[in-house]
């Protein structure tokens, strides 16, 4: 059985003793968390045992969830590494990139496994693409949410953005060429709102809106390419593929005929591929788990959060810049 500990109680934290509960081959030691009123109610929630000692939990297992607020991922991080331990660490993957940079290092030396909690990757919106070929030349997403104050300690790009960064790098799969953004503090002393444009080596531009501030929720994805335009919703996990076919080729689950204007007769198709029923954090942590035992890659690799993360500081910068010639 492979030994999990857990760094960190709060909400998140919680959701993830729930889920580790669950999976099989785990056997969950218990957690480390020294505000007592997250504790006490993680205990009388999950029956689980709470360490308060850092070291002491380090010891008595294989592996470390670590689920703190993203300050404290480096010095946790490091601890686990230095005993030879397997991590997975909530996005963002640390506070700094100089942060994350030392991580990996230790990460190699230490030859086991790190995941970055990325979630999304496993949302199921996602996953029902299969083994479509994705290669967009334009990406549109927004991520809206409403106020919530926890959380606003980080600006709404290393809070919201930071997830649809690490999608659009997955995706694209090409060096980042120039990044423009723009952002306003609203409700908090970090931006609560902003827009971020990227652009790729390969052409592909990806124009990102992410907010805290909204008056309703909203999660999408809308990528553009050559033979297809495809509609992720990753908060009602729907998905939808739009293809321009010819005449006599495989049919849509919806088909549309439409003539062109050059007198081509066409027919738009329109596909909804199912949506398998899933967990998306008990599959990321299963996932973690399996890559522990069985010796096989992890998912979302430190490298993939240490690229979101770059990304993500490349945009603060932009956005700093942007509002420094506002402001003269």
């Amino acid at each position: 059985m492979l030994k999990i500990g857990i760094f960190g109680a709060g909400h998140l934290g919680k959701i993830h003793i729930q889920q580790w509960k669950e999976i099989e081959g785990v056997t969950l030691i218990g957690f480390y968390d020294p505000n007592d009123e997250n504790a006490a109610s993680a205990i009388s929630q999950y029956q689980v045992t709470r360490f308060k000692d850092i070291n002491t939990l380090l010891q008595n297992v294989d592996a470390v969830d670590i689920v703190t607020s993203t300050t404290q991922h480096y010095e946790i991080a490091k601890a686990a590494l230095l005993q030879g331990k397997h991590i997975f660490v909530e996005k963002p993957f640390t506070n700094t990139l100089d942060e994350a940079q030392e991580l990996i290092k230790l990460v190699k030396e230490a030859n086991v496994k790190c995941q970055i909690g990325h979630v999304e990757r496993f949302n199921p919106a996602l996953l029902a693409l299969g083994d479509i070929s994705i290669k967009p030349m334009f990406i549109e997403a927004h991520r809206l949410a409403t106020f919530n104050p926890r959380g606003t300690d980080v600006s709404v790009i290393l809070d919201l953005m930071i997830h649809d960064i690490d999608i659009v790098l997955h995706l694209v799969k090409s060096p980042v060429k120039r990044i423009s953004a723009s952002g306003v503090a609203v409700m908090s002393e970090n931006p609560d709102i902003a827009n971020a444009r990227i652009e790729f080596e390969n052409g592909c531009v990806a124009n990102l809106t992410s907010s805290r501030i909204s008056l309703k929720r909203m999660r999408k994805m809308r990528l553009f390419q050559r033979d297809a335009y495809i509609s992720v919703d990753f908060l009602d996990k729907k998905t939808e593929i739009i293809r321009l076919r010819s005449e006599g080729s495989a049919a849509g689950m919806f088909d549309f005929p439409i003539e062109l204007a050059n007198g081509d007769k066409k027919i738009i198709s329109i596909n909804t591929p199912a949506i398998p029923e899933i967990n998306s954090i008990r599959m990321e942590l299963a996932e973690f788990a399996s890559a522990v035992i069985n010796d096989l890659p992890v998912k979302v690799t430190a490298f993939d959060g240490y690229q979101a993360m770059e990304v993500a500081h490349q945009i603060l910068k932009k956005m700093s810049l942007h509002n420094e010639l506002h402001n003269e």
